[in-house]
């Protein structure tokens, strides 16, 4: 099984490297970009018998590795067989 996970800080977190992007977008003409948040995504391989167990042990693989979780939230996107 496949999975995609996708990390990103939590809306009150500053972002400095997104501001950075948003700054180097208008420096590079593109001013219609007004904000940027970066952001993680991982794409997991997995051995899991279906797909609650994957999404278990994928919920667990965030919780304790993937996202930190005072300052990012995360989103199990999808699990594919």
């Amino acid at each position: 099984m496949r999975a995609l996970v996708h990390v990103r800080l939590k809306p009150d977190v500053l972002d400095p490297q997104g501001k950075a992007i948003r700054n180097a977008c208008g420096s590079l003409g593109y001013g219609a970009v007004n904000e940027v948040r970066q952001g993680k995504l991982f794409e997991i391989g997995l051995d899991a018998a279906d797909e609650a167990g994957a999404q278990k042990l994928v919920a667990e693989l965030c919780d304790k590795l993937l996202a930190n979780p005072v300052i990012e939230d995360y989103e199990i996107v999808r699990i594919e067989p």
